[in-house]
């Protein structure tokens, strides 16, 4: 052809191999060469040069845009993979078919109704501790990763809570996180860190405290970032002074380096309305910016609900009611002597620190607060703390004495001591290297003076010890007598948590209660010392092995552990930090708790410390009379004024003063009563609920995704087949496991994630993860870096067949038709993609195009090779078949989708935008307010706290940043859609024109008359409305099943209806409608109708409501089964 037959629109072969190409625009230079813009087969644009000599090689595309070539199992194979490899945008949630979760109404309603339609995200999840938000986050990052919208994710958490953050996205959803230890720091030297690894979770405040980690998460972009606990970033006004902290300072920095930005916190809210505004402006600056005290508008960027309110599917309350109940007992004269002594021992030691000051005086400080709770944790503790404390002073003279002393590192530092930093193990650690050696005494003189005080101390512990009158001991035995060794309804002994702040007393109460319940077996404990791995051996005995009744934990296993096996709980000492008996209390009541949940707190009232925690819990028993449980979960908020901690140690030091008595119960009347009052009052009127209807609508939604699902049917057969084809061999073991004894290294190679050359165990079903007393197997699931390798790698190796496309043959198909698979986008101006979907359509030979279902091919068979076929690929109507189906999908297919996507993000957009106006406009109005009167105080000669210049020109700053915003929100507002994208193309012939020459045995079937179908359906539609249901006859292309029928309570059934003539003996079913049968089980019915010729008013029909559950289609090619007509009616049952 000649290059001046080039003109835009015409399909042109020859320019790339084996594919023919869209001339979009032409553009001369000079007489021989041609600029040429062009459009691929799926949809990408190209440029390329063409010159005179090239012109011999082009020819116009005149048999349609493919050659329809390709081996119909190739074709099948790869179209599968692909549709895999896009499931995001086809399963609506696969995350959750995929992870080894249940997921709640609300947590579903949170992923998928709150923050996987906000793009880009903006949101502060603020539910309840124990609503579940760690299952939440994992959801939604795998939702992202499986939707390819997320490849870079970073988590920041407390120090405490990273460890648990991994093992959760590992074990529940496959997500492989690495940790940001100085390890992985030093092993990327001379490279940054956040480039390397990306997916990588952070403590808060390494972030926050390191300027080179800083420096490094500057230059970098992320996709995703979420932050745990983030209520710890904020900020505060002091005398109208904004206070920015590092944690704060760090959170502005997240908010310019991600797209998406997730902040999650059971505590949003201190009680201080402008300081919570300032925490919001972390999510959007504009819309909360400058300092107010009336409360703001979140809807949109926030969310909370609250325990009490959360439901399960069917409506009941998910967490049973919450008892507290204080034990006070008094100290013996001989306990309250030793109370006295080392009471006296800490204050002096804390007043010499004092004298000392600097980071010294925070450790020693430290060290001794640790003493004054052992010793009000068990005589055990206080002897062996105090005998541990002489020996480590004893070594430091001996080396001041030898010249050998070198003065520690102060681990605690001198700015404020944030024990939630730490997890309890590293507490644990903490005190040990601290307590026993942390001494203001620098001279040797100055500790011989202290080891005499010890020594005294020592021997007075030691004749309480020996006493055995253990007051403490004495309740707690009480307690486990009365509850304890009582069995419950089902006849078993009850189950009881034991909560203590150290290892000695542990060590004391592991004897204690072994001797006093006469089975030593029965009780288990967890330390900071136990492995993670042995922890979770524990745990799982606690929780399944019903002669373990007890369980006695330091705080180091209250992290991250769900032990709702028990619902009877002590704390042996209370913690001075309040958020850890929250956090105690909710190792029990969590979802999955049936039991009403008692706690026990013991307290020995005539101490300082004790009136403290008397004067605390008795306020918080008044609250708990008018609010519930409720109480317990903002504890930990009350105390932001003045925290505990330092009531406790006001105490220990001047316990005795009147005034400071007086001032400490007015503290705890102010926190606990009026601040615990507004803390509820604001949680109530910013939390969510689930109504009825809410229910009814997440019910169908959760039908319609079970049924749907890629997980784990699809998946298997195509796994199976593509990993056979790619030369790897599955063998099955147990049933639904199996064995991969090697995986070929051009699998490997394709990988992206770490790959193993052999799996001793695989699934493809989660119920099969974890078989009765066998090794866990791995889930074989989209993002499991072997699955993914798989799937990328058929689509690699036979991507040309979808390219080509294939001649395939349907039972359904009346006439010769196009298969197209296509991508549909809705995109806003600034680039950003705000919706995708994909899925397949028959295009006719007019050009109309009708949706054929998620994977129509598994239904069809493979075409003969023949004379029919070979016209086939020549009707002229191919030529321009797939322009006809963009123009047609453009003309009348997109406007409704836009429709569909438009309309909740304008509204949002929209009420952004009225906020943003209201909230910058009105700021700059008082600034340029406030100039006024400042230049007014400067003509007069006065000095203005900030000048008119200052003022005046964040004034104009503010409006800069308001024409900017509305002009971003112009641009998100403009919403189009973009060109579908066709992707994959098949010719699909009737079964009609073919079926002499398809085989017998052929896995295919003819469709009954219209008239038999509609006999069946009619009668089916009949049985529903008697039944109560209400159904809906579905599309004649729909996937898998007939008719969709939803009862009073919101359930959907899905119902496959086969009608067959009297005396019909077989009947089949398709690839897909077994599919949708095994997903949508048990709300699936099979309808057998059988048609009588005498009428319809004699025809019957019968249910089977399980009945693919042990059909195995075997081949992934097979089409479908044929089933015995006679068998399975017999098998059936009147509707129901």
């Amino acid at each position: 052809m000649q290059l001046e037959e080039l003109k835009p629109g015409l399909r042109v072969e020859g320019l790339i191999p084996a594919e023919v190409i869209t001339v979009i625009a032409a553009q001369w230079h000079g007489t021989d060469a041609l600029a040429l813009t062009y459009q691929n087969g799926s949809g990408g644009l190209g440029q390329q040069v063409v010159f005179r000599k090239d012109q011999d090689n082009l020819s116009v595309a005149t048999s349609g845009s493919r050659a329809f070539d390709a081996t119909a199992s190739d074709f099948k194979l790869v179209a599968e993979a692909q549709r895999i490899s896009l499931a995001g945008l086809f399963d609506p949630m696969l995350a959750v078919a995929t992870s080894d979760v249940q997921p709640l109404p609300h947590q579903i309603r949170a992923v998928y109704g709150e923050l996987l339609p906000r793009t880009p995200l903006r949101f502060l999840l603020a539910d309840d501790p124990g609503a579940g938000k760690t299952i939440m986050a994992g959801l939604y990052i795998k939702e992202l990763l499986l939707r390819d919208d997320v490849k870079q994710c970073l988590i920041i958490a407390p120090g405490g809570l990273v460890e648990q953050w991994q093992d959760e996205l590992f074990f529940k959803f496959g997500l492989r996180f690495d940790l940001l230890t100085n390890q992985l720091i030093d092993a990327n030297i001379n490279l940054n860190v956040f480039e390397t690894n990306p997916l990588v979770i952070a403590r808060m405040d390494q972030l926050s405290r390191n300027e080179a980690l800083q420096a490094q998460l500057k230059e970098t972009e992320w996709d995703l970032i979420i932050v745990d606990e983030a209520h710890r970033m904020g900020a505060h006004y002091f005398g109208g002074k904004l206070e920015k902290t590092k944690r704060f300072l760090l959170g502005e920095l997240l908010g310019q380096i991600t797209r998406h930005l997730l902040l999650m916190t059971a505590t949003p809210h201190s009680g201080k309305e402008e300081d919570f505004q300032l925490f919001l402006t972390l999510l959007d600056r504009d819309r909360f910016e400058g300092k107010q005290k009336k409360s703001v508008d979140v809807t949109g960027i926030m969310r909370r609900m609250v325990k009490e309110d959360l439901l399960t599917f069917e409506g009941k309350k998910l967490f049973p009611e919450r008892i507290a109940e204080t034990v006070p007992y008094e100290l013996t004269e001989r306990e309250k002597g030793l109370y006295e002594d080392v009471t006296r021992y800490v204050r002096e030691g804390m007043n010499r620190a004092d004298r000392l000051g600097g980071k010294r005086k925070n450790t020693v400080g430290f060290a001794l607060t640790v003493l004054q709770r052992r010793l009000a944790s068990s005589p055990e503790a206080i002897y062996k703390s105090l005998v541990r404390r002489t020996e480590r002073l004893e070594r430091k003279k001996t080396e001041i004495l030898n010249g050998t002393y070198k003065e520690p590192d102060d681990v605690i530092g001198s700015g404020d001591f944030d024990e939630d930093e730490y997890n309890a193990e590293e507490l644990e650690q903490l005190e040990e290297d601290v307590m026993d050696a942390a001494t203001a005494a620098q001279t040797v003189e100055e500790l011989n003076a202290e080891l005499v005080e010890l020594a005294d101390l020592i021997a007075t512990a030691k004749k309480v010890r020996e006493a055995g009158t253990d007051r403490k001991w004495t309740e707690l035995s009480t307690i486990l007598q009365d509850n304890a060794l009582v069995t419950d309804s089902n006849g078993w002994p009850r189950k009881f948590i034991i909560f203590t702040e150290h290892r000695d007393t542990l060590d004391y109460l592991q004897s204690k209660i072994g001797s006093l319940l006469g089975k030593p077996d029965s009780v288990k404990a967890i330390h900071g010392g136990v492995r993670r791995g042995e922890r979770r051996v524990i745990t799982e005995e606690f929780t399944k092995n019903r002669d373990v009744q007890i369980l006695i934990a330091t705080d180091a296993a209250g992290e991250g552990l769900n032990l709702q096996a028990a619902h009877l709980m002590v704390n042996y000492d209370l913690p001075w930090n309040p958020n850890r008996i929250e956090q105690r209390f909710g190792r029990i009541h969590r979802i999955g708790q049936e039991e009403v949940c008692r706690l026990w707190n013991l307290v020995a009232s005539n101490t300082r410390e004790g009136e403290v925690f008397t004067r605390l819990l008795e306020k918080l028993d008044q609250m708990r009379q008018t609010y519930g449980g409720k109480v317990f979960d903002v504890l930990g908020e009350a105390f932001t004024e003045t925290p505990l901690r330092n009531l406790l140690l006001d105490a220990i030091q001047h316990g005795e003063r009147p005034d400071v008595k007086a001032k400490m119960h007015e503290v705890i009347d102010a926190s606990v009563g009026d601040g615990l009052k507004d803390l509820l009052d604001e949680r109530a009127l910013a939390s969510e609920n689930l109504a009825e209807a809410d229910l009814h609508a997440l019910r169908a939604a959760m039908d319609e995704a079970r049924a749907r699902r890629l997980q784990p049917h699809y998946i298997e057969m195509a796994f199976k087949a593509a990993f056979a084809r790619l030369g790897g061999r599955i063998v099955r073991r147990e049933q639904g496991r199996y064995e991969i004894a090697n995986v070929p290294q051009q699998i490997r190679a394709a990988g992206t994630g770490p790959i193993a050359t052999k799996y001793d165990r695989v699934t493809f079903d989660l119920g099969k993860v974890h078989a009765d007393e066998l090794s866990r197997a791995d889930l074989l699931a989209p993002d499991h870096p072997l699955h993914d390798a798989v799937m990328d790698e058929s689509v690699r190796q036979f991507g040309g067949s979808l390219n080509r496309g294939t001649i395939l043959v349907s039972s359904t198909l009346e006439e010769t038709h196009l298969l197209v698979g296509v991508i549909e986008e809705v995109a806003d101006a600034t680039g950003e993609s705000v919706a995708r979907r994909f899925g397949y359509a028959y295009v006719d030979s007019f050009g109309t195009v009708t949706p054929a279902g998620p994977a129509p091919y598994l239904d069809c068979v493979a075409a003969p090779e023949n004379a029919v076929t070979d016209t086939a690929r020549t009707l002229p109507w191919l030529a321009g078949a797939e322009d006809k189906t963009t123009s047609w999908i453009i003309a009348n297919q997109l406007p409704d989708y836009l429709d569909d996507v438009q309309p909740r993000r304008l509204a949002e957009l929209s009420k952004a935008r009225d906020l943003v106006i209201k909230r910058l406009e009105g700021e700059r109005d008082r600034l340029i307010l406030d100039a006024a009167v400042a230049a007014e105080k400067e003509r007069a000669g006065e000095k203005p706290k900030e000048s008119s210049e200052s003022l005046n020109r964040k004034a104009v700053e503010l409006d800069a940043r308001l024409r900017k915003r509305l002009a971003l929100l112009d641009h998100q507002q403009l919403m189009s859609t973009k060109p579908p994208r066709i992707v994959t193309a098949a010719l699909v012939l009737p079964v009609g024109i073919l079926e002499t020459d398809l085989p017998a045995t052929a896995p295919i079937h003819a469709k009954e008359t219209k008239e038999v179908e509609r006999r069946g359906v009619d009668l089916v539609m009949a049985r529903e409305r008697e039944l109560g249901r209400k159904p809906v006859e579905q599309a004649f292309n729909n996937p898998g099943f007939d008719i969709l029928s939803t009862d009073a309570k919101g359930d959907t059934y899905r119902i496959e209806v086969k009608a067959r003539i009297e005396g019909a003996t077989d009947f089949f079913v398709t690839h897909n409608e077994v599919m949708v049968g095994k997903n949508a089980a048990p709300r699936y019915r099979l309808a057998l109708v059988r048609v009588d010729p005498r009428g319809a008013q004699h025809d019957e029909v019968r249910y089977l409501d399980n009945p693919f559950a042990t059909t195995d289609l075997g081949d992934f090619n097979a089409t479908g089964i044929r089933g015995d007509w006679s068998k399975q009616w017999a098998k059936g049952k009147a509707p129901f």
